[in-house]
């Protein structure tokens, strides 16, 4: 029998696939990279079914690093709404909605405007990060009328040059019975919605930003925010909802405040790069990294099990992933990305026109942006030999960066046919959800099953598919991600004699 000699990555194991192999007389030998062989001649085959493997011991393959895309989904820089993609990559967008273009009534919802928006990002192959809002300075009519008509007092002030608002009374019994019917049924309609992202809780404050400064009299209390809090926590278990600032039970902030700490939200920043870090002065306790601590350990872990996201300061676009800042206020953006552990930004300054960028700016932003989220390598793969037509095959998956994964999508094996067909998928029982970064690699173990597979040449791949069709799969920070299909990272040859 002619043996194919394979000189792939170190310690291969090679399957052979055939539908007869003699038992008498087979000679094989296969040589690693590092020229130890390891399987040697006369070794006793396994033989069912068509399938046969060299030999009975278990065998490694280590898998090298590259850097993984900079669109992975659920992080990175997020637009607003738009055809961004041949501006900067991406996997996502935003965009606010108000109040009044849903509630058209006591219990009478249209949600065509966020239909729309949806299935227009959805077309693009990305998801969606939104927010319902009250208030909007420079902007009208975005308290439902009927409220207005039913008695709601609306506040109308400015500062200085800067656009009025329309503040609505937080007190007002009606409002708070709509804010809470209406997340009820927001999360009714769409927690778990594939198209959805993340949703940032808005509502409440300027831009539903939960802050009406400097009129923080006219803020709702912290008796309407427990209320919209306990509705969205109630509401949504599976899509994630963003705060915008960090409360525990003390610290400078909980007079205004209601404690959240506790409770099953993200956080957003929403000046991130310009209100991020610590500085020390007293004016600077707004700042989110001061917030955070200022609430407690466990808003301080929250990125663990939560995610963080939230704007880059407007004055900052662009220009805070420029080496020298005209503003003196733009603070560095990878210590704010690791001491935050944020997974997603909307940003509008890489995604203006042509002639605000150049390609060493866009170079480095995609250096920076990549560090954000998550960023998984499959260090090792090894597997087994053959048994009743099946084999086992353990993966080793890292998290190299600075939070983890959100959502539980599934993982799935596959065999790819030379042609890059995929022949045969597994689905895996392993997970992706809540691997830590610095976390010891998580071992994925699998049995997969061979029989009734044609004879041929095949790669063992894996992949994470998203769940919105035509959506970004997330994909390993290895130098065979994509390689033979895309979404597939390729593990380990399967090769017939």
């Amino acid at each position: 029998m002619n043996t194919k000699r394979i000189s792939h990555s170190p310690l291969i194991v090679i399957l052979f696939l055939q539908f007869f192999i003699p038992l008498e007389n087979t000679n094989i030998g296969v040589q690693a990279q590092d020229s130890s062989t390891y399987l040697t001649k006369n070794a006793p085959n396994w033989i069912k079914d068509g399938f046969t493997v060299a030999g009975k011991e278990v065998r490694q393959q280590v898998l090298e690093y590259a850097p993984a895309p900079v669109d992975n989904p659920l992080k990175g820089l997020v637009p607003y709404v738009r055809d961004g993609r041949g501006k900067f990559p991406h996997s996502m967008e935003f965009n606010y909605i108000p109040l009044s273009a849903l509630v058209t009534g006591y219990d009478q919802y249209d949600w065509k405007p966020l239909e729309n928006l949806l299935d227009s990002i959805t077309s693009r192959g990305h998801q969606t990060v939104f927010r319902v809002y009250l208030e909007f300075p420079g902007w009208k009519d975005a308290i439902p009328k009927f409220l207005i008509r039913e008695g709601l007092k609306v506040h109308k002030w400015g500062q200085g040059k800067k656009p009025a608002s329309e503040t609505p009374d937080y007190s007002d019994t009606n409002l708070q019975k709509v804010l809470k019917h209406f997340i009820a049924e927001l999360g009714k309609k769409y927690d778990g919605d594939p198209r959805i992202g993340f949703i940032s809780a808005g509502l409440l404050g300027s831009w539903g930003e939960w802050h009406n400064w400097p009129r923080n009299d006219l803020f709702a209390s912290k008796e309407v925010q427990v209320e919209v809090m306990d509705a969205y926590e109630a509401a949504f278990k599976t899509t994630p909802v963003l705060l915008r600032y960090p409360q525990g039970e003390w610290g400078e902030w909980r007079e205004r405040w209601a404690p959240n700490s506790s409770r099953r939200f993200g956080y957003e920043d929403d000046s991130f790069a310009w209100g991020t870090l610590e500085t020390g002065r007293k004016e600077d306790g707004w700042f989110f990294m001061a917030m955070l601590k200022g609430a407690g350990s466990e808003a301080l872990g929250k990125w663990k099990t939560q995610p963080i996201g939230g704007e880059i300061r407007p004055e900052a676009w662009g220009e805070v992933f420029d080496p020298d800042h005209d503003l003196k206020q733009i603070q560095d953006f990878r210590k704010c990305v690791e001491y935050t552990h944020v997974s997603w930004l909307m940003d509008s300054g890489m995604f203006g026109s042509e002639k605000e960028q150049n390609s060493e700016r866009i170079k480095r932003a995609e250096e920076e942006v990549r560090r954000m989220g998550y960023e998984f390598h499959v260090s090792s793969v090894t597997i087994s030999a053959v048994t009743n037509g099946r084999f086992e095959v353990n993966v080793e998956v890292e998290n190299r960066g600075v939070a983890p994964f959100y959502y539980d999508w599934p993982i799935e094996f596959g065999l790819l046919s030379t042609d890059d067909i995929v022949a045969k998928t597994f689905n895996s029982t392993s997970k992706l959800i809540g691997l830590l970064p610095g976390d010891k690699p998580r071992v994925w173990n699998e049995m997969l099953n061979l029989q009734g597979l044609k004879a041929g040449a095949y790669m063992l791949a894996l992949r994470v598919p998203n769940p919105l069709p035509k959506g970004m799969p997330v994909r390993f920070a290895n130098d065979t991600q994509d390689q033979h299909a895309f979404g597939w990272l390729t593990l380990m040859p399967i090769t017939d004699n």
